[in-house]
């Protein structure tokens, strides 16, 4: 999607042919009043996008911006009623037009302005470094583990900045699924290699191995990570986190953990909790799908609390961890607060609001039928299920008056050059959403538009891969015997105990407000 700075008269022409509106109607004219509606609400709350076509709004655009694409579509509002015959008179529209643009430009706040003043007070864990002179790093043989959104405030890599400074000897790099430059596919090895870049050696952490051997970390002093996380248990970089602090205490490898915001913020957790026994790579700690800690908080917590990671007590005793904390963020701040530039942390989660998406349909295209947008032009945040109408699906979500969502009717378009419609999922009220919530209605819904229950019927393979990602023996048990009588309200609430039991525990691991 390409910034609503570029939004034309022609894209505003585009949206109108899709949406059907002829504003000649009282009710036509209500779908533009609510499409305005919906542009402010994304505008305050900042961290979705809203599709038009090709088009979108994007977190970070200007009131100016914003004012810019209402004024184009209400252009080709003008346009539609000149060249209809059934219009009335243009000057019908004026009232319409004038409370649009007062609406947009007077009560949504310039996002450009407030997010520039927060990103002035806002350092990573790799700015707090520089400003320390590299103090934790001097004089020591240093490991990097990083990806591409492993960069300062001002967007220059962390590798090239330690590569950079005489006061840092960079020796090795490592990199986590997707590999260090992100350019690699989801679940795909990655292999071992020199990097062009650097002449450094590059060890894949997604590859023949899912942690540093004896032989990777021969010769280190210190471990470094920096990485973008999702603030979402199944979403590994955290597991690559975990598997490597393990290998590094084993080997009496210091750890320095350069913490970054969670995306979502620090007061979202959400989602069944992880069954021990379902542990695995998307799944590497017994936590809430979605978490409320930062990398460095989680990285502190797995470290303190007992049998999260499998080292010996004389080991983990003995293992030290440094996380170099963040200035400026405090829980309340979802990335569009910092004034960060969103880098795509893994090829489908291009923007901020596939990072959004990500926690809200992940768990619920598992199995069933249902299609969250991966590789489409709005990935995670994209409906479609097999022979049913997207306004059929809009109408059956909406009855079930899920927390915070809203549903509107789009185009989309396939990595593969494939048209058609889909709904998309507008997040109207960040504060009541419970991202996981649609997932589990989507799991549902599958049961009760299929001929057959697809998770009693699902192969063995495909129950595990499922369990790993949701991670409750129970809710697979009740949604395989009960199907689309499942009791999902049942559920929530259980999970919703089950979080704020955690966030009580957590609390001796925060590192801000």
């Amino acid at each position: 999607m390409t910034d609503v700075c570029s939004a034309t008269v022609a894209d505003a022409r585009r949206l109108r042919a899709q949406m059907g509106w002829s504003p000649s109607s009282a009710n036509q004219r209500r779908k533009c009043y609510r499409a305005a509606q919906i542009l402010r609400t994304e505008a305050i709350m900042n961290l979705s996008s809203v599709p038009s076509g090709p088009q979108g709004y994007q977190p970070g655009t200007s009131r100016r911006a914003l004012l810019k694409h209402i004024m184009a579509l209400c252009i080709v509002i003008f346009e539609f009623e000149i060249g209809s015959n059934k219009a009335g008179p243009v000057n019908k529209l004026w009232p319409f037009l004038v409370f649009t643009v007062f609406f947009t430009f007077f009560s949504c706040p310039s996002a450009t302005a407030q997010r520039s003043q927060a990103g002035q007070k806002i350092f990573l864990g790799i700015d707090v470094l520089k400003q320390d002179n590299f103090r934790p790093l001097r004089g020591k043989r240093v490991g990097l583990l990083t990806h591409p959104a492993g960069v300062d405030r001002n967007g220059v890599s962390t590798i090239e900045i330690l590569r950079r400074s005489a006061k840092v000897n960079l020796v090795a790099l490592f990199g986590p699924e997707h590999g260090l430059y992100g350019d690699e596919k989801a679940n795909q090895p990655v292999e071992d290699r020199i990097d062009r870049r650097t002449g450094l050696p590059v060890y894949s952490l997604y590859g023949k191995f899912r942690w540093p051997t004896d032989k990777m970390l021969k010769g280190l002093d210190v471990m470094v990570i920096d990485l973008q996380d999702l603030g979402v248990r199944s979403y590994t970089y955290i597991s690559a986190m975990r598997y490597t602090m393990e290998a590094c205490f084993k080997n009496k490898v210091e750890v320095v953990i350069l913490d970054r915001p969670n995306p979502l913020g620090g007061r979202k957790v959400d989602g069944p909790l992880m069954e021990a026994g379902w542990k695995s790579y998307v799944g590497a700690y017994r936590i809430p799908y979605v978490y409320g800690l930062t990398i460095g908080e989680l990285a502190l917590m797995a470290k303190g609390v007992p049998g999260w990671l499998e080292v010996s007590k004389p080991a983990l005793d003995k293992g030290k961890l440094t996380v170099v904390p963040m200035k400026g963020w405090n829980r309340d701040k979802l990335w569009t607060d910092t004034g960060l530039r969103w880098i795509p942390t893994s090829p489908a989660i291009p923007d901020l609001s596939a990072a959004l998406g990500y926690s809200m349909t992940g768990l619920g295209a598992q199995i069933g039928g249902f299609q969250h947008g991966y590789g489409s032009q709005f990935p995670f945040r994209l409906l479609t299920f097999p022979g049913k109408d997207p306004r059929e699906i809009a109408d059956a979500l909406k009855a079930r008056q899920i927390s915070g969502i809203d549903y509107m009717i789009v185009d989309r378009r396939t990595s593969r050059g494939r048209q058609g419609k889909g709904v998309y999922l507008v997040v109207k009220d960040y504060s009541r959403l419970r991202p996981t919530e649609i997932s589990f209605h989507m799991m549902q819904l599958a049961c009760q538009w299929s001929a057959e229950n697809p998770f009693a019927a699902s192969a063995q393979s495909q129950a595990r891969l499922f369990n790993i990602h949701v991670g409750s023996t129970e809710w697979w048990d009740a949604l395989g015997r009960e199907g689309a009588r499942v009791d999902v309200a049942g559920f929530l609430r259980k999970w919703q105990t089950q979080s704020r039991v955690f966030q009580a525990m957590s609390r001796k691991y925060w590192l801000y407000p």
